[in-house]
């Protein structure tokens, strides 16, 4: 059953050392300030899986947290590239794997439904498969096709920033919700931080999805917790900060400037609106 908790008690109880971490929202709802709470606490070792590093593990790699990455798109959103986490891979301290988006949906899906792994009509002709070995094939017993497969995505600990939880514990995600469903289900702990919590969730869009809090290990109250993402119906994405997060991050001594003052020293992300803004300059 989901407990009610601050983010630094929900990140001190269920993120390890070592652990396998999945942080997930595509473009809507990234939990950028959960993975703050990592960086403070200083969780490391992490095996880090998202269909999409964006800035927020563009932070926690530059910080010395993570030995590997999991993927399908590694890049700042409409900018260019992740300068932390292709100087670690570059200087060999970051190991990764990389899928398509296709599979890495898959391998989210099949470990919410507890399978070993993922098969799919994909990776012909590509070149993915020479460097990734977890990328297979199996025959078809019915057919003869061959298919790929996947390993499927078993996190320790899934994190995800959704709308509403209601007093129960169950959880509304609306928008785009990527597989922020799948990484919650296939994992073996989860923290969702939240906008609000309320009474009732009362009217839903046709696409809404509801976590029953059977599913959910911890929740935390943080409004604002996806800026500079944006979360439906709350507040816009922040582009002016994912065109700055270039420049911050280009140069190692100007991003570990940033972080010690907006991260590191800013202490638990407890916010009274949802208007969160980091500097910029």
């Amino acid at each position: 059953m989901a407990a009610f908790m601050t983010l630094g008690e929900a990140v001190a109880a269920n993120v390890r050392d070592g652990d396998s971490v999945a942080m997930e929202g595509f473009t809507h709802l990234i939990p950028n300030a959960a993975g703050h709470e990592v960086i403070r606490q200083g969780q490391k070792d992490l095996t880090l899986i998202r269909m999409t590093p964006d800035i927020v593990y563009d932070q926690i790699v530059g910080m010395g947290r993570a030995r590997k990455l999991i993927f399908s798109w590694a890049g700042n959103p409409g900018v260019g590239s992740l300068h932390r986490v292709r100087e670690e891979i570059e200087k060999g301290r970051l190991e990764i794997e990389e899928h398509s988006h296709a599979a890495m949906a898959h391998a989210f899906e099949a470990g919410a439904a507890n399978l070993p792994f993922a098969v799919m009509r994909g990776y012909k002709g590509v070149d993915l498969p020479k460097v990734n070995p977890n990328i297979r094939s199996v025959t078809c017993p019915y057919t003869g096709e061959v298919l790929a497969t996947v390993p499927a995505v078993r996190p320790d600990v899934s994190i995800i920033h959704a709308l509403k939880a209601d007093r129960e514990g169950n959880v509304l995600l609306e928008g785009i919700v990527g597989v922020q469903k799948e990484a919650v289900l296939a994992a073996r702990r989860s923290i969702v931080t939240v906008e609000e919590i309320v009474e009732e969730f009362g009217a839903r869009s046709p696409n809404a999805v509801i976590l029953p809090h059977w599913t959910v290990t911890a929740i935390a109250k943080v409004p604002g917790g996806a800026h500079p993402s944006y979360a439906q119906g709350y507040y816009k994405r922040d582009n002016a900060f994912y065109i700055a997060w270039d420049k911050i991050s280009r140069d190692r001594d100007v991003f570990l400037k940033w972080m010690e003052d907006n991260v590191l020293n800013a202490g638990p992300e407890v916010f009274e609106g949802h208007a969160r803004r980091f500097a910029i300059a």
